[in-house]
């Protein structure tokens, strides 16, 4: 054993210790400051040289977050899709400890700290980027960046998103690590420097401004959180009484203002399972609670066309008129809304024959004008529906296009009493601090928030009950930094990790393995 490197075992206890504690940065507990821990942790774990060994470590610290995140996916669609999926995202992070093996190679990784930071930095972010598209459209659940919504670096999603934002965690988290490396060897100068930085990345944070003030009047919105007859995959088998919970939840807003008061009512994905715009018992149902409260309702519900499969969509419903604008969801989720390769995946699950009629995908931004008479205008709402919050296009899309204010609609009765909705809403949070957008998550059974342009939440909903929300909605047009550069900064660093793993490798070529272990920093 080289006198530099770790014990194999040694390397084993801190992958999986900081995977687990990176998990807690999520809610729930939500402890942003895991994070940093669970990243020095996983920087420590990966100072052997093997790129081998060091990608078998970055699995195990992959499977120790992603296990206990997303539990609520057992719930869901059983165990063998749970473990399916965390065993692929873990192989994003073994990836990573492969990657980061062959680029810290190079001659000047290996001796400059900066670099090494900067370096590894990059290829987290990356590997995160690279999970958040593929294979089929990605996963981007567990990224850094969604875990901050209360942390000092919040703010910084505004500048660049949340590559930004999870580069800001990584930084931390390799200073962190090597705080402890040098504090043993007397490096006074390495501890200062490297605690100086890290603290000055989070004060940086805290001097981000972010403005909540409307620019363009507000609108006054109610939501609806109609609950469901039931818990899990069952949630759903009652589809009128859905239907009329949503409806009673719209007429129980009537207790808090008079008719006419509201710009818009919200609904959640799949308030109504029973199409308006084909069944008229449901378009009775909905168009007389609209006129009962004498506003619009942006209505979750889905369409079934002739040609096959079913779309998962949004509508615009006005008194008296019905509907007037649609969206409809771009980013249905594999192996739950739709199959890919469905003859083969059956093998391994019997729960993929519930999914009959493959939900098809959209094609226009999520953008919805709302013809509001009180405003004496257009306003555009941006609406995401569900898991679509997680994709950093879809969202800055539907602000792109128009959207003034941020909808979420959601329905996560699916995923039971579990973190699943409190992990969404935390990502929503981001999202108004990236666009600067007053956001609304609206579920059929909660989590619901409104959430400031600053990432506050104002008003929240228990799991599993009937609410309503009322809340004034500050409409904001200006553009944030993130917003403008949009996929660039995403771009850039895949783009620089090929280049500094490339350059590791084939600098590597001209150093001595024992002389880069023995001489590392």
């Amino acid at each position: 054993m080289l006198a530099r490197e770790p014990a194999r075992l040694w390397t084993v206890v801190l992958a999986v210790a900081g995977g687990l504690l990176t998990r807690l940065a999520f809610p729930a507990p939500g402890w942003w400051g895991t994070a940093f821990v669970g990243v020095a942790l996983l920087y420590l774990a990966l100072r052997r040289d093997s790129a081998r060994w060091n990608a078998l470590v970055g699995f195990l610290w992959g499977l120790a977050l992603f296990l206990p995140l997303i539990t609520w996916a057992d719930e869901a669609v059983g165990l063998v899709p749970w473990l399916a999926l965390s065993t692929l995202e873990a192989g994003y992070f073994a990836l990573f400890g492969a990657a980061w093996s062959w680029a810290r190679r190079g001659n000047s990784v290996w001796r400059n700290v900066g670099l090494q930071v900067t370096v590894f930095t990059i290829l987290f972010v990356a590997t995160e980027e690279l999970a958040a598209a593929w294979p089929f459209g990605g996963f981007p659940w567990g990224r850094l960046a969604f875990s901050q919504a209360d942390s000092p670096l919040a703010s910084l999603a505004s500048l660049a998103g949340t590559p930004l934002l999870t580069a800001a965690v990584v930084v931390v988290g390799v200073l962190l690590a090597r705080v402890v490396l040098a504090a043993p060897r007397l490096r006074v100068g390495e501890v200062v420097a490297s605690a100086s930085v890290a603290v000055a990345v989070l004060v940086v944070g805290l001097l981000v401004p972010l403005d909540t003030q409307a620019q363009s009047g507000s609108l006054r919105v109610g939501a609806v959180q109609g609950d469901v007859p039931g818990v899990g995959l069952d949630a759903f088998g009652q589809r009128q009484a859905v239907l009329d919970n949503h409806v009673s939840g719209t007429l129980a807003l009537l207790d808090r203002v008079e008719p006419g008061e509201l710009d818009l009512v919200l609904w959640p994905e799949n308030g109504t399972d029973i199409d308006p715009q084909v069944d008229q018992g449901a378009a009775d149902l909905i168009d007389g609670a609209a006129r009962a409260v004498g506003a619009p309702m942006l209505v979750g519900t889905v369409q079934y066309p002739d040609s096959g499969g079913r779309y998962n969509t949004a509508v615009l419903w006005e008194p008296g008129a019905g509907v007037t604008a649609t969206y409809t969801k771009q980013h249905p989720a594999p192996f739950a809304e739709y199959i890919p390769i469905r003859s083969f995946v059956r093998q391994f699950s019997s729960a993929v024959d519930l999914v009959t009629r493959d939900m098809l995908p959209g094609d226009r931004p999520g953008y919805v004008p709302l013809d509001s008479e009180r405003l004496g205008r257009t306003v555009g709402i941006g609406d995401v529906i569900c898991f679509e919050v997680a994709y950093d296009g879809i969202v800055r899309d539907a602000v792109r296009t128009g959207g003034e204010v941020l909808v979420v609609q959601t329905n996560n009765a699916s995923f039971g009493v579990s973190d699943e909705s409190t992990q969404q809403l935390a990502m929503s949070r981001i999202r108004a601090i990236e666009h600067g957008r007053a956001t609304v998550q609206i579920s059929t059974v909660g989590v619901s928030a409104v959430i400031e342009p600053n990432g506050v939440v104002s008003q929240q909903t228990g799991l599993f009950t009937a609410e309503q929300m009322v809340a004034s909605l500050p409409l904001r047009d200006t553009l944030t930094p993130a917003t403008r550069l949009g996929s660039w900064p995403a771009w850039i660093i895949d783009a620089l990790a090929v280049c500094v793993v490339l350059a590791g490798a084939a600098g590597a070529r001209r150093v001595r393995r024992a002389d880069r272990i023995e001489t590392a920093v």
